[in-house]
């Protein structure tokens, strides 16, 4: 019997994210992207679920419970549920820098109390039956190199006040290391904030399989590379070595897990920055056996499954909107998603 668990499921910000500001590719609405999603298929296998950024034109942050409902119904018309949720925290979108003034912390966690709303009224309207709300710390890598540890306490406070939102609201944080976000922006630095947050169970962290090949490579931070300068992509084993060391640090604290290609190098596009580039699925230039970079995080120092999420997401973050409208880009990942599960899942 093909393996149940985890559930799988496609992010719906690409269509989002990097897009609609001038200079930039347009947004693709929500609807486009739940029929990509949907009309995706490998041998019968379909996906299970999205999630979702709450941030227009998708998802106002503000939305009445009657229109939440309507996407809801949206959602769930197409067979799937809503998974992780990614709360809109930076000051374009309405929140505020975790490491700012004292007003632009307190609009970071209102942020996070209004994701936290949305995200309970989907359990309530039976929609959403697992997932995290997704966070970062908002604030740029060379604003944090002023005063790193100062920076790092402040970010660490913010965390803190957010997870007491989330626990009001029977809800979990993931903080999603990036090279971009400053505190998050290096493997060593990621579990330091943990540890200082100190909320396991509430303030968790979200492993992107992209930007988190960037960690073992230091970009950003080069004191804390993992990966010798200069490493020859063929050498597999070095690899390995690489992400045993990283997952060993971050996998007890990962509660969301994001499946992704990277091909080493950055990206950023419209209003993001740079970060670890997501790459299509099968890109030549990828350097990640996507099935065998995954058990690193899916699987404990024994080999077990850990279990620890319920759902993994592909992120396809920045793709050009002509390989997202090729429903054959989403059939490819559906199918690397599959062998993820087949090899590192299990049934309930």
């Amino acid at each position: 019997m093909p393996n149940q668990f985890p559930k799988l499921h496609n992010a719906m910000w690409p269509g989002l994210v990097g897009k609609g500001s001038p200079g930039a590719e347009p947004f693709i609405d929500l609807d486009t992207m739940l029929d990509l999603t949907s009309k995706a298929s490998v041998n019968g296998q379909k996906f299970d679920g999205v999630d979702i950024f709450l941030f227009d034109p998708h998802i106002n942050i503000d939305i009445s419970d009657d229109d939440l409902k309507k996407i809801a119904d949206k959602v769930t018309a197409r067979g799937f549920v809503v998974g992780s949720v990614v709360a809109p925290v930076w000051p374009p979108t309405g929140g505020g820098p975790a490491m700012g003034t004292e007003s632009e912390r307190k609009q970071f966690v209102e942020s996070v109390r209004k994701a936290c709303r949305i995200g309970k009224k989907l359990r309530e309207f039976g929609a959403r039956p697992y997932g995290v709300v997704r966070i970062d710390s908002a604030s740029g890598v060379d604003d944090w190199y002023k005063d790193p540890e100062g920076n790092q306490k402040k970010i660490a406070a913010t965390f803190r006040e957010a997870g007491k939102v989330a626990q009001e609201h029977g809800e979990c944080l993931a903080a999603e290391g990036e090279i971009c976000w400053g505190g998050m922006h290096s493997w060593r630095r990621m579990v330091q904030l943990l540890e200082m947050v100190d909320m396991r169970g509430t303030v968790g962290f979200q492993a992107d399989m992209a930007h988190t090949l960037l960690y073992t490579m230091g970009y950003n931070a080069p004191e804390d590379a993992i990966l010798p300068e200069g490493y020859d992509w063929k050498d597999k084993s070095k690899l390995d070595e690489a992400l045993k060391t990283l997952t060993s640090a971050l996998r007890p604290w990962t509660i969301d897990f994001h499946v992704a290609q990277n091909n080493a190098t950055v990206h950023g596009s419209g209003s993001h920055d740079k970060t670890g580039r997501h790459c299509p699925v099968n890109d030549p230039t990828g350097k990640l056996d996507i099935p065998h970079a995954a058990g690193f995080w899916l699987r404990d120092e024994k080999g077990n499954p850990t279990k620890a999420v319920k759902h993994i997401c592909w992120d396809g973050c920045m793709f050009p909107n002509a390989t997202m409208m090729n429903q054959q880009t989403w059939n490819d990942i559906l199918g690397a998603m599959i062998k993820v599960r087949d090899q590192h899942g299990w049934n309930a």
